[in-house]
This record gives C-alpha cells, structure tokens and sequence, in this order.
C-alpha cells in the first residue's frame, strides 16, 4: 500500500473542489496514507511548495469556493525537461500516488505523469462539464446555479422594457451550461457548439416569440460559436425589438458551492483515495447514472456525448 500521497488543484477554479481536496485528506489519513497537498497546480509541484496536511488543514472549507490549494495554468508541464523537475519535487517528499483535480488540460498532465511512472489519479473539476468519464464534473452545479439567478434578475428588466437579451455563457466548447440554464429559465432560444449555428433559426424564433405576445425573450449562448455584438445588431434590424448582450464571464465561476458539488466532490475525492490505495493508476474517476466509475486516461470510449434529448426538449418547451 502507497504511504504518503499528493493532491494538487489544477486549471481554472470550481466550486466544490475543496470538498474533494478535504476527502482526499481526511480519507488518505484514515486508510492509515499521508497526504500532501501541492499549492497552485503543476507550477507549484515544479517549485516544490507541498506541505504535510492534517484533518484540521481542511475544517471547514466544504462552504468555501475556488480551492485553499491555489491553481494556476501551467501549459510548460507538457515539457518533458519540466515535467521531469515535478517528478523530482515528487520523490524528494517521498509522494507515490497524485490526486489531480481539474479539466482536461490538468488530465494531460496526470497523463503523462503516470506514463512516467508515477500513478495518477483525475478527478473532474470544471464547471464546463466537459471532461470524459463523468456525467458531471465538480462544480458545474454551482457553476449553473448562478447562471440561472442572472437568467432569472435580466428577465425580469427584460420584460419590463420590452427587449430581447442575449445571455453568453462560458463552457468553452461545451454547450452544458447554456443548455441547461435554457430550459432552467425558459429561454427562448438557445445555440451551442454541438449544433451547427444558424442565424435564421434565431431570427425565426424571435418571430414566433414575437408573435406569441410575450414582451421579452431571451438567448442562451453559448461562449465561443458567434460574435455576441454581430448577433445583437443582427436580431435588433430584424425585429426591431431593442435588444441587449450581457456576457456572464467568471462571475460564474466562484461562489458557495451547491449541495451536489459538496456531495459528488466528497464521492470521487474518497474514491480517488480508494483506487490509488489499491495500486491503480493512470485512471478518471466520475460518475455515470449515479455510480462511481474511473476509467483509462486514453479511453475514447468515457467521452460523453451531448445530450440531445435535452436539446429537443429546451426547443419543445419554448
């Protein structure tokens, strides 16, 4: 059995992450594992700032957002020489076994890091919900909850002044967050990556809401599919309703998080633990219809697809 593990918060925050961190911490400790936890990332494990943690380095954070770790982007890890200084930082605190919690970018990481001999275990934390292996990831919940409050505060001036507003939501290229909060709110419309963008469909659905008598409609956009400001101007010539784009950006990200990213950050933190403590590596966990699950880091077969039933139903329901 491993004696001493690590665990490290990589790539951008996520509500929920310290209820993994406080997992793997308490769990390793309980399995009879040291832990050490590993400040802002790979760049952190490369300059060597990892500490022995104790029960009490993780009281009461479950309430807390972001990550007491620290995280940073760090895309020189991909760098065998710099990768090579991390593993270093590894054995000289006598680390077997790394917990990464983050996105696909941090899951490269661990990747490589488990090719290197080093058994690494992923855990999904992003509030794009777009990493393999997981129906969610950590913090897509919060991340959501947000989102939909917004949704809900700019209908109400929406529909008070009689305008059309275009929401753009962060999720990369993953269109979750928008998806959701559109049927969350009742959006009239929403675009995503997963589906080819048409200007005429939006502009027809803007006629029908028009139409129907309703003094406001809004858009759920996804970030990085069209120009938000291109897309404003082009709805307003056409219907002539004023229309308004609010970008959400990283507001979305912080906050306290929901109860099911306290609970599914405790599951896969726990579990994590369970699977290095018994000589597995180079694995994602998540969960799939409720139930924990970890597969290889290359397997294709964990990508999750798009939910399209949901997608059908936000267009039913408009």
């Amino acid at each position: 059995m491993l004696k001493k593990i690590g665990v490290l918060t990589s790539g951008g925050d996520s509500s929920g992450m310290n209820a993994a961190v406080r997992a793997v911490v308490r769990s390793g400790i309980a399995n009879g594992m040291e832990v050490c936890g590993i400040s802002d990332g790979y760049l952190g494990l490369c300059q060597g700032r990892i500490q022995l943690m104790q029960p009490h380095d993780v009281s009461d954070i479950l309430n807390r957002g972001g990550t007491i770790l620290g995280t940073s982007r760090f895309p020189a890890f991909k760098e065998e020489s710099v990768r090579e200084a991390g593993i270093a930082s590894l054995r000289k605190f006598g680390i077997e076994g790394l917990i990464v919690i983050g996105g696909n970018g941090s899951y490269q990481g661990a990747r490589l890091l488990s090719a290197a001999g080093m058994p690494c275990i992923g855990i999904p934390g992003t509030i794009d919900n777009d990493t393999p292996g997981s129906d969610f990831s950590i913090g897509f919940s919060t991340a959501l909850s947000t989102v939909v409050e917004c949704i809900d505060r700019l209908r109400d001036t929406a529909t008070s002044h009689k305008r059309i507003t275009i929401v753009e939501i962060m999720g990369r290229h993953c269109g979750d967050l928008a998806l959701y909060a559109s049927i969350a709110c009742g959006c009239e419309a929403v675009i995503v990556p997963e589906h080819e963008f048409s200007l005429d469909d939006i502009l027809a659905s803007m006629d029908r809401a028009i139409k129907a008598g309703k003094r406001s409609a809004i858009i759920s956009l996804c970030e990085n599919v069209t120009d938000i400001g291109e897309l404003t101007r082009a709805i307003e010539a056409h219907t002539g309703f004023e229309t308004r784009a609010t970008v959400l950006g990283h507001i979305v990200r912080g906050g306290v998080p929901t109860a099911f990213d306290r609970v599914l950050g405790s599951r896969l933190g726990a579990y994590a633990v369970d699977l290095l403590r018994t000589g597995m590596g180079g694995r994602m966990v998540g969960v799939h219809k409720g139930d924990l699950v970890n597969y290889d880091f290359s397997d294709e077969d964990s990508r999750l697809h798009f939910d399209e039933k949901l997608y059908q139903l936000s267009a039913l329901l408009v």
